[in-house]
């Protein structure tokens, strides 16, 4: 799913043109159209359905690599590629919390960029996004921290379908139900935060000091994961204070005037209803972070709700923008 939505994003792309696609043994030689079952609300583009699907080797006729890999496969196809001097910009989690990869939210730590200067891959390298839950939590309780610090983040999310991939979960266990468990998931809630908000000093990330607890659940939704939050702050505050600071939040994506970059990436709705994902998961091409019921929390201080499309904001759209920052900033010069 994730591999599809990086076809779609890029197949209009201003900056970047698709000339390889590259997967497993089983779907090389196969046209691409052949090799997959198009899930895409937008039309396939017939140039790209009739490419042929190559192997996964150095020998692309590119120079910029973006991967949707499967974990178990990914880590040492992602390295090789990476030797022989590609920028891989991985959506996978192998690499993720390698203390030299950058773990890249572009609003949030964009000066993690310089931690390729400390990889061994030559003119190559790796840059990863963080999982799909992970970037609209860690976007929401960003503005919150640099203002008042952050103690501890209690989340519960409710994820879509689409994380699960293709074909994803049999509708027999997920119809009529909640699934209280996905594997590998909380630990991942609970690490990747603190390294995205972490320092970067002395060539290396410090991770951010607080306490992060998980409980991760999947959802009969297609696109757009929630989670509620409940936050302890280091400093009082009061709610007019914190839905200012989402609404005025913005980083480099927004001053470069990225192509991918929302205008807006941390949208606060009103009506006590919202968000949704059938509703929200959309605005500002997906890649907005949408915010509501905040609301005083009896055990810490706020709480509150978020929605983010976890394959768009949550996954290629991230790695896309990630991308557009590194060839604004220089990092994609040959």
């Amino acid at each position: 799913m994730v591999g599809q939505k990086f076809v779609e994003l890029l197949s209009s792309h201003p900056w970047f043109e698709i000339v390889a696609l590259a997967a497993s043994d089983r779907s090389v030689g196969k046209r691409y159209r052949e090799a997959m079952n198009w899930s895409m609300p937008t039309a396939l583009p017939q140039n790209i359905a009739e490419m042929p699907v190559v192997a996964c080797h150095p020998d692309l006729p590119c120079h910029v690599l973006f991967s949707g890999l499967d974990s178990t496969i990914a880590g040492e196809i992602e390295e090789n590629f990476a030797r022989t001097g590609y920028k891989v910009i991985s959506n996978s989690s192998n690499h993720r919390m390698d203390p030299n990869v950058p773990l890249l939210i572009p609003e949030v730590n964009s000066d993690h960029l310089q931690l390729i200067q400390q990889q061994q891959f030559g003119q190559g390298a790796i840059i990863t996004n963080p999982n799909c839950s992970v970037i609209g939590i860690t976007m929401a309780i960003k503005p919150l921290l640099d203002r008042w610090g952050l103690e501890a983040v209690h989340i519960v999310t409710l994820q879509a379908l689409s994380g699960a991939g293709y074909p994803g979960v049999p509708s027999m266990d997920i119809l009529d139900n909640v699934i209280p468990y996905i594997s590998g998931e909380e630990v991942k809630v609970e690490k990747e935060p603190l390294k995205i908000l972490g320092s970067y000093r002395e060539k290396k990330i410090v991770p951010y000091p607080m306490h992060l607890s998980a409980q991760c659940t999947r959802v009969s939704v297609v696109d757009g994961h929630l989670a509620c939050l409940s936050v302890k702050l280091k400093t009082k505050a009061q709610a007019s204070e914190i839905i200012a600071a989402w609404r005025e939040f913005a980083g480099e994506p927004q001053q470069l005037k990225l192509p991918t970059a929302p205008k807006q990436p941390i949208i606060y709705l009103e009506d006590e209803r919202h968000p949704q994902p059938r509703l929200h998961r959309t605005l500002e091409g997906g890649m907005a972070v949408s915010v509501g019921r905040l609301r005083a929390c009896p055990l810490f201080d706020w709480k509150f709700i978020i929605l983010a499309h976890n394959t768009i904001r949550g996954a290629a759209g991230c790695a896309l923008l990630n991308a557009e920052l590194m060839a604004r900033k220089g990092y994609l010069d040959k």
